[in-house]
Order: structure tokens, then sequence, then C-alpha cells
């Protein structure tokens, strides 16, 4: 079987030298004001010495309002950009990852404590704020979120697209736009939370309007020859809610528009989500929505398996493959991926002694 999980991969102007992509993942480690620390650029640092092609940043706030927790990564404030750009720039290396972020607003999923202290909701008093969703409908055991007007709307759009120019002050080579798990451009997308009457709610048409509009307005202002890609929850999982007809349209309109993948993640609008969890469980509709729409996707869930991984790009349903919690419980995974099918690593130069096969390696 050929292995082409290590052959190249190009978006626009970016070439990625394998398939490997390292998933966003919050760490829920920054400054209370949204700043990167020492655990960013150590942890991004690690990974981007992996062996990956791609390492996305986690989900990061365009407004204050819009982190999943206290301790989420910001950029809505140019104070922001420096610790970022720091860890961009020690990527910058011979066989070191390129570098995307993730840009997000969490809408009504928002505001709660860090994962090891409970995840609960925070109060106003414990230092939490209001919620924001497409429509006045709360996530179940949630607050009761704001519903946006077109004022509110365009200020959160322009919010985008002032974190976009920070992202590219911090020389990113990619963005990717969170439109999945319950977060806010999520909860316009859903039948489950969009309950809107007016031209942001109703049918596939409308409920699809401002998300696709965010994107379009970024796409427009981030440079031409870097890629920008959209992350989507491909269905609810729930009866009558959004479901992979609904994300080929999604696709469709977004390859329109000029988007250059899809990264295929699925649920998180609601608990009542019935999921059954397996090895590539959601290979099956990221291959649909690729056949369909005619868009790259990248596969994302439970890919951990080399031979599983590259058996998804070789029968055609993806083009991509993101690791996540892989790659956190082996940050080399390219590294054995490669020995195991086709007995090479692709390693910075400092590490050439990690293995016999690199030792007489010229430098």
């Amino acid at each position: 079987m050929d292995d082409l999980l290590f052959q190249s991969y190009e978006m626009r102007g970016l070439k990625l030298p394998n398939r490997i992509v390292v998933s966003p993942m919050a760490q829920y480690s920054a400054s209370a004001d949204g700043l990167a620390t020492d655990w960013h650029l150590v942890h991004y640092g690690n990974l981007s010495l992996s062996g990956a092609g791609l390492v996305i940043l986690e989900a990061t706030a365009v407004v204050p309002e819009g982190r999943v927790s206290p301790y989420c990564l910001g950029l809505w404030d140019d104070s922001q950009v420096a610790g970022l750009r720091r860890i961009v720039e020690f990527a910058r290396r011979p066989n070191a990852s390129h570098m995307g972020i993730q840009l997000a607003h969490a809408g009504r999923k928002a505001s709660v404590s860090q994962p090891w202290l409970g995840g609960g909701a925070l109060s106003l008093a414990e230092g939490g704020w209001g919620l924001w969703g497409a429509s006045a409908a709360s996530y179940p055991g949630r607050d009761e979120p704001i519903c946006p007007g077109a004022d509110d709307l365009e200020r959160i759009a322009k919010s985008y697209l002032a974190a976009l120019r920070r992202a590219d002050e911090a020389d990113f080579d990619l963005v990717e736009l969170h439109a999945a798990h319950g977060y806010f451009l999520n909860t316009f997308l859903s039948p489950l939370s969009n309950f809107r009457d007016d031209q942001w709610g109703g049918d596939i048409e409308r409920r699809m309007r401002y998300p696709l509009e965010i994107f379009q307005r970024l796409r427009a202002a981030w440079p031409a020859e870097k890629p920008m890609g959209v992350r989507i929850s491909v269905t609810d999982w729930v009866e009558g809610g959004w479901d992979i007809a609904s994300s080929v349209l999604f696709a469709e309109r977004l390859k329109a528009l000029g988007c250059d993948y899809v990264a295929i993640s699925s649920g998180g609008i609601s608990p009542d989500q019935k999921i059954t969890v397996g090895p590539a469980y959601q290979v099956p509709a990221a291959a649909q929505v690729r056949t369909q729409s005619g868009l790259p996707v990248m596969a994302v869930g439970m890919l951990s398996d080399p031979d599983l991984a590259n058996r998804v790009l070789v029968e055609e349903k993806a083009d991509l493959i993101a690791v996540g919690r892989g790659m956190l419980f082996n940050p080399r995974w390219p590294w054995h991926a490669g020995l195991a099918l086709k007995g090479q690593m692709r390693v910075a130069d400092p590490y050439l002694r990690c293995h016999p096969s690199l030792r007489n390696l010229p430098r």
C-alpha cells in the first residue's frame, strides 16, 4: 500500500511535507488576559518538532467573552500577538512543522472552569461572563445566552477580522475557522439552537448565512497565498438536527467562497447526542462530504494507528489526517508512523542521533 501519509500536500502557497496535522486542542493555560505563556511555547514548540506537516494552535478567542475558560488564548488585543509570534518563530527551522491557528467564539458554551477543576459553569461572582448564541436558547444546564442583533453581529464580525489581522502579524501559515462543537457559529447552523425568524434563521440557507458571511470576509482579508479552512460538526448526532447532507451543502458554499478544506468533527450542540465512538468513526461522513462537495477534507477522530490513517488517504476518504489525543500521548507519533510505514523519520537536526538509521546522514 502506498504511504500517502508521507506524501506532500499543497494548499495555495503552502506546501506541507506530509499529510499529518496536529489537531487544535485547548490547553487552558493562558494568562488571565489571554496571553500565551511558557506552557504554550514548550507545548507547541515540542509539537513543531514532532515531524507533523502542520500544527494548528488551539481555539483562540476573538473576543474576551468568546473564551471557553478564563485561561484560554485570545487574539482580541494587539498585546497578544508577541507571545504567539514567538511560537511561530521557534518553528521556523529546518524540518519543523508549519503553523496554523484556529479562531473561535465559544458562544453559549463559554465561561467554564478549567477541566481539571471540574469544567463547570462560572457565575459572574466566580469570574464568569454572559453567554452568546444564535438565539436565546440555553445549552442544557447553562444560563440563557444573549441573542445578538444586527449591530452585535457586525461587532463580532469585525472582531474576527481584527483577530485575523493579528494572526497574520504573528506570521501563521494557515487559519482555521471554528464552526463546530456547539460554539457560536455552530449555533447558527443547527436547527436545535437557531430559532431566529430573521435573515439569520429559519431554513438552512438562512441559518448558514452568518457563518458564511464571516468566512467570506475573513477569506477576503487573509493573504491570498495562505490557506483557510473551517472545522465543522458534520452531524449533531440528534434526530432533527444538523446532518451530513447539511454539511455537504455547507461545504459546497464554502468551496465557492475559496475555502481550502473542512475538518470533519461532529457533535457538541446537545447533550442528547448519541455517538458510536471507535477508530475512524467520523471518516465515513468525511468521505461523503469530500465526494459530494468536491472540497478537500481533514479527517479527525481516533486515527492514531498509522496503517489506519494511511488507509483513509489511500481509499480517498480524506486529504489530510489530524491526530489529537494520540499526539499528546506520543508527541513523536509522526516519527514512529514514518518508521512503521516507510522506514524513515523526519526530524530536526539536533535529533539526528535519536535512531541508528539517521546517524550517518550528512550534517
